[in-house]
């Protein structure tokens, strides 16, 4: 993978350009969209607790006084593996995808599944993977042990 793209565009950027494409899809190919009973309240519901998911997650970075910027991982400060980071090494941007999911369920297109999928993708690649480098030179084995106990996503 090109460095250059490494910790480049914050995951939130990352995640609205991803609804930009979904809303550009419904909006360019408005017969591919389909509606269904509860869809807004499904919608809704995964955004909201994606929101949840990122909101706990902030949290817990900050009472343990670490940063919070994903741009800058050899900041942090403290490893944090308690609350969410108990069942996934990255609820924040597990947040990022229910929001984004949630959205792409609201829009309606099934292509907007690609979006979902190239957004995990990229956020395998040029997010996660140099962060996990990072956080294993600062936390060595107390680090690696803790990627043997959770999963990346869920």
């Amino acid at each position: 993978m090109p460095k250059r793209l490494e910790l480049l565009i914050p995951p939130p950027i990352v995640a609205l350009l991803s609804a930009l494409a979904m809303w550009g899809v419904a909006w360019a190919w408005p017969n591919l969209v389909s509606r269904f009973e509860h869809q807004a309240v499904l919608g809704y519901a995964l955004i909201a607790i994606g929101i949840g998911f990122d909101l706990v997650s902030i949290a817990g970075f900050l009472r343990a006084r670490t940063t919070v910027t994903p741009l800058a991982p050899e900041k942090a400060s403290t490893l944090v593996t308690d609350g969410l980071y108990r069942i996934t090494r990255n609820p924040m941007y597990l947040g990022l995808l229910l929001i984004l999911t949630g959205f792409a369920v609201l829009r309606g297109s099934p292509i907007n599944a690609i979006f979902l999928v190239t957004f995990v993708l990229y956020l395998n690649a040029f997010q996660i993977r140099p962060e996990e480098e990072r956080l294993t030179k600062i936390f060595g084995a107390d680090y690696e042990s803790y990627k043997q106990r959770v999963r990346r996503w869920l």
